[in-house]
């Protein structure tokens, strides 16, 4: 008994090659499985945020459009009286100018959100990965070192590993 625990100890090829390409097919695993859906996830976000980032230009033009049929409001006016279209004119590029402002200052506020949520979801998908590769990576090692590794239990292992793999 004591001959096979020492055997277990000594440095072995074999282990370090079952060992390595055991490691190698976990990143094969994680990356189909896992930066796969990650960086779908980021560019739907992405998608949604450039979507809401073009409802916003619209609501531009119609303010612009707003702006274009106060005008012509404005110029009706203009027929009945000179005096009422000097107070009607000063308002009303009063309130344009107001309103292109708050439009641009609500464009410029939505751009920068929606900047700044990409990169925190970026980021914090980045770093729920590291996580779990790395978590992956000590718990496929630590089933690996605690097994017999004849060549039949590396393969129920393996097999045993890749089934629990998608439940993780």
């Amino acid at each position: 008994m004591t001959l096979f625990a020492a055997s277990l100890l000594a440095p072995d090829l074999g282990l370090i090659v079952w060992i390595g390409l055991t490691f190698l097919i976990l990143l094969v695993l994680l990356r189909k499985f896992a930066w796969g859906p990650i960086t779908s996830a980021l560019s739907e976000r992405e998608d949604k945020i450039r979507e809401s980032m073009e409802q916003a230009e619209k609501a531009l033009a119609e303010a612009k459009q707003l702006q274009a049929d106060n005008d012509k409001a404005r110029r009706e006016a203009e027929a009945q009286a000179q005096s009422i279209l000097r107070e009607a004119r000063e308002e009303a590029e009063r309130m344009r100018g107001e309103e292109v402002n708050k439009t641009r200052d609500q464009i410029q506020h939505l751009q920068e959100a929606a900047q700044t949520e990409i990169e925190r979801e970026k980021q914090s998908a980045l770093d729920s990965l590291r996580q779990e590769v790395a978590d992956l990576a000590v718990s496929a090692a630590e089933k690996i070192l605690r097994e017999n590794l004849d060549a039949d239990r590396q393969k129920k292992i393996v097999k045993d590993f890749l089934s629990d793999l998608p439940k993780n």
